[in-house]
């Protein structure tokens, strides 16, 4: 079939080609569905490789003041993180392994390990150290709880009804991320019902009852973080899904490489998945990206944040601008 003298026109705020809607309309093949289908698949964008910043963003004093403290700095860190994954062939394994479970590139795995390990962290001594401090936090009971009370109990308040939906309680992401969200604008830093309660993240409040991090293990994972993604995991890997009334299991979750790389993914897997279907650009092909998500959190919100922006592209901090800067080193361990 020719098609001549076509002229492109705007469908939806998409440009279409006249002679492609032609063929599809003529096309037994073709329905409705299929054009949809074909104009959102238009809509997303791939996000180019590399940096958008030229050169990095200012990184917390936080993360210097720790740095400082251990005697070392970002280059050494960086270069001993990758020093370990180069040499721990059975790690490497596993996160590949595992990123192909999960339908992603293995060096967004990687870039996030590095990211946490180089700032977040003192250093990375090997995979080894973190099955043994699993062991070690085996047996320990604690509970997830606040001057007493139990997380699950303190949810129960009528200030969190609005996160009882049924749609919302389907999901633990969802569910979990609109606790903390009630926390963060009802209950931190307030006085309510004539208790002051502090002026901590969900996480510090509820979920470290004996450690003084905020992370913990091979990917530096949160244990809200860990109950929030445990739908995903569950579905994807079929592993038990955790509940904040077994917190020696959802420890084990954040310590156990064999676990956590499983929760690493699924993260990194979350983030792809809220910037294609609510920024409209596929970060999947950017390290960077992924990690600096890793590194932030709550990236559904901070993808229809980028999209309000108006901005060409989603913009990497200073986490991820290392992964990209380094890449060439972090794709060598492949």
């Amino acid at each position: 079939m020719m098609c001549r003298n076509f002229r492109p026109f705007r469908f939806r705020s998409h440009l279409v080609s006249g002679c492609l809607l032609f063929g599809m309309l003529i096309s037994p093949f073709a329905t409705p569905l299929s054009f949809t289908q074909q104009v959102q698949a238009q809509s997303v964008r791939s996000v180019p490789e590399g940096n958008r910043f030229r050169s990095q963003p200012k990184i917390p004093y936080s993360s210097s003041r720790r740095t400082s403290a251990s005697k070392s700095s970002y280059d050494a860190k960086f270069d001993k993180v990758l020093a370990v994954l180069k040499r721990d062939r059975r790690l490497m394994s596993s996160i590949k392994r595992v990123a192909k479970r999960y339908g992603v590139d293995p060096i967004h795995i990687v870039g996030s390990i590095v990211g946490e390990h180089t700032y977040n962290y003192d250093t990375l001594d090997s995979a080894q150290s973190y099955y043994v401090k699993a062991l070690s936090y085996a047996g320990i009971s604690f509970d997830f709880e606040l001057n007493g009370e139990h997380v699950d109990t303190f949810v129960e308040r009528p200030q969190f009804d609005r996160c009882r939906k049924e749609h919302i309680q389907k999901s633990s992401d969802r569910r979990w991320s609109c606790y903390e969200n009630v926390w963060s604008s009802k209950f931190r830093g307030r006085k309510v019902d004539g208790v002051r309660y502090p002026k901590k993240s969900f996480n510090e409040a509820f979920f470290q009852p004996l450690f003084a991090g905020q992370s913990f293990g091979l990917g530096q994972l949160s244990p809200l973080t860990v109950l929030k993604m445990t739908d995903r995991v569950s579905r994807t890997s079929n592993f038990r899904k955790l509940k904040a009334s077994n917190p020696e299991a959802v420890y084990k979750a954040t310590m156990d490489p064999n676990i956590s790389l499983h929760y690493m993914a699924a993260i990194i897997q979350d983030s792809i998945a809220a910037y294609k279907s609510v920024g409209k650009v596929d970060i999947s092909k950017n390290p960077g990206l992924t990690a600096t998500l890793y590194n932030l959190g709550d990236p559904w919100s901070r993808a229809a944040k980028f999209r309000r922006t108006g901005r060409s592209w989603p913009r990497e901090n200073y986490y991820g601008w290392l992964v990209n800067d380094r890449i060439d080193d972090l794709n060598a361990l492949f």
